[in-house]
């Protein structure tokens, strides 16, 4: 019989990077063991500003068994019997996807679990608050193993967190291949920025940047791609797409910026990535250990300019791209020279190991920790006390 999964995230047609992480993970870990993919499920974290239409799923993801609607306490007893029907759960955890205070209604749902449960961890804050680090490490003691996807997120958690190392495993957000999409050629330098529109993204640096390169010839042209996360637009507006358009047109770039007010689906966010000659990501955050776009970017052999967050701290380390200040346009603006000018040579081959990287090596690594976990419960049962 084939291992099946229960998985508790939200899960497109949900807008958000979670959703997508979740649908990849979900898809390859079932791919990987014929019949897992029928026999599997999830468990949809849907909130009443999610509810809209997004993404598509592949055929192949596995199907929603049961919806835990998170604007309502007390939802928790359901999602735990429904994954209660599997041989494991993995659950993701961000900050503001779990009701409660610092998403405390997760803690009862893992001890209502009866099978092994991981616990993927999308962000480990280095000053957590004291709820938030009382919740993080109940989580960590409940759960059967914790995932963090970076070494720098593992040193953050066993070094500021109450938590078992031998707990904690590091698997890589996995990425896809990209590469069955044909690059298209282009006269411009193409730059780009991707993903949901807010406060902290960065993109007033970045449109600095560009303004202080407007004498290289051909001139750069750059894309932000992405639509307004659902929660900005619900509490502000698109006030800071608007005050990122009048920025270009202080700055005098509006010509030389392409705003595209969507969330791709996985063929055209391909294409795009494809079309790219550099990724800017001039994220404010200074604690991000981990970023999707950037390991997207970088294992598909795009060259990367980013602040000194975390993750890109790591990830570019071996020379993938540049690191650059937080806020600081000048300095992105040398990186992006400095990137621009080497485009003539041979292109980025993406990090060291990236075949390891991307969603089926990924998807097997969760599989062998989630076979090691249901032999440790079957050793544990068949245990004769002494």
């Amino acid at each position: 019989m084939p291992t099946t999964y229960g998985f508790l995230s939200t899960y497109p047609p949900t807008q958000c990077g979670l959703a997508t992480f979740n649908a990849a993970l979900a898809t390859h870990l079932s791919a990987g063991t014929p019949g897992a993919a029928a026999q599997s499920g999830v468990v949809r974290l849907l909130a009443r500003d999610n509810t809209s239409g997004g993404i598509a799923l592949d055929q192949a993801a596995p199907r929603v068994v049961h919806t835990w609607h998170t604007d309502f306490p007390g939802g928790w007893p359901g999602a735990a019997a429904a994954l209660n029907q599997f041989d494991v759960a993995i659950l993701q955890h961000e900050y503001g996807i779990y009701p409660g205070d610092a998403g405390a209604e997760v803690l009862p749902l893992l001890k209502a679990l009866k099978v092994p449960a991981i616990v993927v961890l999308h962000t480990v804050r280095p000053q957590p608050d004291h709820l938030q680090r009382a919740v993080l490490e109940q989580i960590a003691e409940t759960a059967d193993a914790v995932v963090t996807m970076t070494d720098t997120a593992r040193r953050l958690l066993t070094s500021n967190y109450a938590v078992n190392p031998r707990k904690v495993q590091v698997i890589p957000h996995g990425t896809a291949s990209h590469a069955e999409v044909p690059r298209e050629e282009h006269d411009r330098p193409n730059l780009l920025t991707w993903g949901l529109l807010g406060p902290g993204k960065g993109i007033e640096w970045a449109l600095r940047a560009l303004a202080l390169v407007g004498d290289l010839r051909p001139a750069p042209l750059y894309t932000v791609a992405g639509r307004t996360h659902p929660k900005v637009i619900e509490q502000q507006g698109d006030v800071y797409r608007s005050s990122l358009v009048e920025l270009a047109a202080e700055l005098g770039v509006t010509d030389s910026v392409r705003w595209i007010d969507a969330y791709l689906v996985p063929t055209d966010l391909s294409r795009l990535i494809r079309s790219a000659d550099v990724v800017v990501l001039p994220y404010d955050s200074t604690e991000q250990v981990t970023s999707g776009v950037l390991i997207e970017a970088v294992g598909a052999g795009i060259p990367v300019v980013a602040t000194e967050f975390p993750h890109a701290v790591e990830l570019l380390a071996d020379g993938p791209g540049l690191v650059v200040p937080h806020q600081d346009p000048e300095a992105m603006a040398i990186a992006i020279r400095r990137t621009v000018g080497e485009l003539g040579k041979p292109r980025l081959a993406g990090i060291a190991g990236g075949p390891t990287l991307r969603w089926p090596a990924v998807a097997a690594r969760y599989q062998a920790l989630a076979t090691r976990l249901i032999a440790d419960r079957a050793l544990a049962r068949t245990a004769i006390p002494v």
